[in-house]
Protein backbone atom coordinates (compact mmCIF):
# COMPACT_ATOMS: atom_id res chain seq x y z
CA UNK A 1 0.00 0.00 0.00
CA UNK A 2 2.77 2.29 0.52
CA UNK A 3 3.40 2.11 -3.18
CA UNK A 4 -0.15 3.13 -3.84
CA UNK A 5 0.10 5.95 -1.35
CA UNK A 6 3.31 7.16 -2.93
CA UNK A 7 1.73 6.95 -6.36
CA UNK A 8 -1.36 8.84 -5.19
CA UNK A 9 0.76 11.49 -3.58
CA UNK A 10 2.83 11.78 -6.76
CA UNK A 11 -0.30 12.29 -8.91
CA UNK A 12 -1.73 14.83 -6.45
CA UNK A 13 1.57 16.69 -6.41
CA UNK A 14 1.65 16.60 -10.20
CA UNK A 15 -1.89 17.99 -10.41
CA UNK A 16 -1.04 20.75 -7.99
CA UNK A 17 2.12 21.58 -9.85
CA UNK A 18 0.32 21.34 -13.18
CA UNK A 19 -2.61 23.41 -11.95
CA UNK A 20 -0.39 25.88 -10.18
CA UNK A 21 1.96 25.93 -13.16
CA UNK A 22 -0.81 26.84 -15.59
CA UNK A 23 -1.89 29.68 -13.32
CA UNK A 24 1.67 30.87 -13.15
CA UNK A 25 1.99 30.63 -16.98
CA UNK A 26 -1.16 32.70 -17.45
CA UNK A 27 0.08 35.30 -15.01
CA UNK A 28 3.53 35.26 -16.52
CA UNK A 29 2.17 35.18 -20.13
CA UNK A 30 1.72 38.95 -20.34
CA UNK A 31 5.01 39.53 -18.56
CA UNK A 32 6.72 37.11 -20.94
CA UNK A 33 4.95 38.71 -23.94
CA UNK A 34 6.06 42.25 -23.06
CA UNK A 35 9.74 41.77 -23.96
CA UNK A 36 8.70 40.27 -27.31
CA UNK A 37 6.38 43.21 -28.00
CA UNK A 38 9.14 45.67 -27.09
CA UNK A 39 11.56 43.79 -29.31
CA UNK A 40 9.22 44.03 -32.34
CA UNK A 41 8.45 47.68 -31.61
CA UNK A 42 12.20 48.43 -31.51
CA UNK A 43 12.73 46.55 -34.80
CA UNK A 44 9.86 48.49 -36.42
CA UNK A 45 11.19 51.81 -35.14
CA UNK A 46 14.70 50.97 -36.33
CA UNK A 47 13.34 50.02 -39.78
CA UNK A 48 11.41 53.29 -39.98
CA UNK A 49 14.49 55.33 -39.05
CA UNK A 50 16.55 53.42 -41.63
CA UNK A 51 13.98 54.00 -44.39
CA UNK A 52 13.71 57.73 -43.64
CA UNK A 53 17.52 58.08 -43.56
CA UNK A 54 17.91 56.31 -46.91
CA UNK A 55 15.13 58.43 -48.44
CA UNK A 56 16.70 61.70 -47.26
CA UNK A 57 20.16 60.71 -48.49
CA UNK A 58 18.77 59.59 -51.85
CA UNK A 59 16.79 62.82 -52.23
CA UNK A 60 19.88 64.91 -51.48
CA UNK A 61 21.98 62.94 -53.95
CA UNK A 62 19.38 63.27 -56.71
CA UNK A 63 18.75 66.92 -55.89
CA UNK A 64 22.50 67.65 -55.74
CA UNK A 65 22.40 69.33 -52.37
CA UNK A 66 19.29 71.41 -52.92
CA UNK A 67 20.36 73.11 -56.16
CA UNK A 68 17.55 73.39 -58.67
CA UNK A 69 17.99 71.43 -61.86
CA UNK A 70 15.70 73.61 -63.95
CA UNK A 71 17.40 76.51 -65.70
CA UNK A 72 15.13 79.22 -67.06
CA UNK A 73 16.67 80.94 -70.10
CA UNK A 74 16.78 84.73 -70.21
CA UNK A 75 14.17 85.06 -72.94
CA UNK A 76 11.78 82.54 -71.40
CA UNK A 77 8.12 83.56 -71.19
CA UNK A 78 8.05 82.21 -67.59
CA UNK A 79 10.30 84.87 -66.08
CA UNK A 80 8.45 86.86 -63.42
CA UNK A 81 9.12 90.37 -64.74
CA UNK A 82 9.53 91.20 -68.37
CA UNK A 83 12.93 92.66 -69.17
CA UNK A 84 13.18 96.03 -70.88
CA UNK A 85 15.05 96.21 -74.16
CA UNK A 86 16.54 98.97 -76.21
CA UNK A 87 14.93 99.07 -79.62
CA UNK A 88 16.68 99.32 -82.97
CA UNK A 89 14.15 100.44 -85.58
CA UNK A 90 16.41 102.00 -88.24
CA UNK A 91 15.91 99.05 -90.62
CA UNK A 92 12.81 100.73 -91.99
CA UNK A 93 10.23 99.35 -94.40
CA UNK A 94 11.37 96.44 -96.57
CA UNK A 95 9.43 95.19 -99.61
CA UNK A 96 10.06 91.84 -101.26
CA UNK A 97 8.30 88.83 -102.82
CA UNK A 98 7.64 85.35 -101.43
CA UNK A 99 8.90 81.99 -102.73
CA UNK A 100 5.43 80.98 -103.98
CA UNK A 101 4.93 80.04 -107.68
CA UNK A 102 2.51 82.95 -107.88
CA UNK A 103 4.54 85.49 -105.91
CA UNK A 104 2.99 87.43 -103.08
CA UNK A 105 4.26 90.85 -102.07
CA UNK A 106 5.59 91.13 -98.52
CA UNK A 107 5.91 94.43 -96.69
CA UNK A 108 7.86 94.25 -93.42
CA UNK A 109 8.87 96.81 -90.85
CA UNK A 110 10.86 95.11 -88.11
CA UNK A 111 12.32 96.29 -84.80
CA UNK A 112 15.13 94.46 -82.99
CA UNK A 113 15.12 94.42 -79.18
CA UNK A 114 18.58 94.13 -77.60
CA UNK A 115 20.01 94.46 -74.08
CA UNK A 116 19.43 97.90 -72.63
CA UNK A 117 22.95 98.36 -71.28
CA UNK A 118 24.72 97.09 -74.42
CA UNK A 119 26.43 100.16 -75.91
CA UNK A 120 28.52 98.03 -78.28
CA UNK A 121 25.31 96.37 -79.52
CA UNK A 122 23.82 99.70 -80.55
CA UNK A 123 27.02 100.60 -82.39
CA UNK A 124 27.16 97.25 -84.19
CA UNK A 125 23.50 97.37 -85.23
CA UNK A 126 23.94 100.89 -86.60
CA UNK A 127 27.11 99.89 -88.48
CA UNK A 128 25.31 96.92 -90.07
CA UNK A 129 22.14 98.73 -91.16
CA UNK A 130 22.52 97.81 -94.85
CA UNK A 131 23.33 94.19 -93.98
CA UNK A 132 20.26 94.04 -91.74
CA UNK A 133 18.00 95.41 -94.49
CA UNK A 134 19.42 92.80 -96.89
CA UNK A 135 18.97 90.09 -94.25
CA UNK A 136 15.28 90.97 -93.79
CA UNK A 137 14.69 91.05 -97.56
CA UNK A 138 16.42 87.72 -98.19
CA UNK A 139 14.82 86.05 -95.14
CA UNK A 140 11.27 86.83 -96.25
CA UNK A 141 12.12 85.98 -99.88
CA UNK A 142 12.76 82.35 -98.79
CA UNK A 143 9.31 82.00 -97.18
CA UNK A 144 5.97 80.95 -98.63
CA UNK A 145 2.89 83.08 -98.04
CA UNK A 146 1.40 80.35 -95.83
CA UNK A 147 4.43 80.62 -93.50
CA UNK A 148 3.82 84.35 -93.07
CA UNK A 149 0.35 84.01 -91.54
CA UNK A 150 -0.28 85.61 -88.11
CA UNK A 151 -0.37 82.24 -86.33
CA UNK A 152 3.25 81.62 -87.42
CA UNK A 153 4.68 84.95 -86.19
CA UNK A 154 6.22 83.48 -83.04
CA UNK A 155 8.09 80.87 -85.09
CA UNK A 156 9.26 83.57 -87.53
CA UNK A 157 10.55 85.68 -84.65
CA UNK A 158 12.47 82.73 -83.19
CA UNK A 159 14.06 81.96 -86.56
CA UNK A 160 15.09 85.58 -87.07
CA UNK A 161 16.61 85.85 -83.57
CA UNK A 162 18.56 82.62 -84.07
CA UNK A 163 19.88 83.67 -87.49
CA UNK A 164 20.82 87.16 -86.31
CA UNK A 165 22.68 85.88 -83.24
CA UNK A 166 24.50 83.04 -85.00
CA UNK A 167 25.24 84.40 -88.47
CA UNK A 168 24.95 88.19 -88.52
CA UNK A 169 25.85 89.82 -85.21
CA UNK A 170 29.16 89.55 -83.33
CA UNK A 171 28.81 91.41 -80.02
CA UNK A 172 25.15 92.46 -80.04
CA UNK A 173 22.53 89.88 -79.18
CA UNK A 174 18.99 90.15 -80.48
CA UNK A 175 16.68 89.33 -77.58
CA UNK A 176 13.32 90.01 -79.20
CA UNK A 177 11.81 90.87 -82.58
CA UNK A 178 8.79 93.09 -83.08
CA UNK A 179 6.90 93.60 -86.33
CA UNK A 180 5.52 97.10 -86.77
CA UNK A 181 4.13 95.89 -90.05
CA UNK A 182 3.98 92.45 -91.69
CA UNK A 183 1.67 92.23 -94.67
CA UNK A 184 1.39 89.64 -97.40
CA UNK A 185 -0.57 90.48 -100.54
CA UNK A 186 -1.21 88.44 -103.64
CA UNK A 187 0.09 90.15 -106.80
Amino acid sequence: MSDETDAALDTEGAEEEGGGGSKKKKGLGLAALLPNLLKFAAIGLGALIFIVTVAVITYNILNKGGKTQTVIPENSPYVGTRPQYSMFSAIGLVRTRTKDPTPHAVIVEMVIGYDQNDAQGATELTARIVELQDFVRSFFRTKYAAELQPENELQLKREIIELLNTQMLNTAKARNIFFKQLETMET
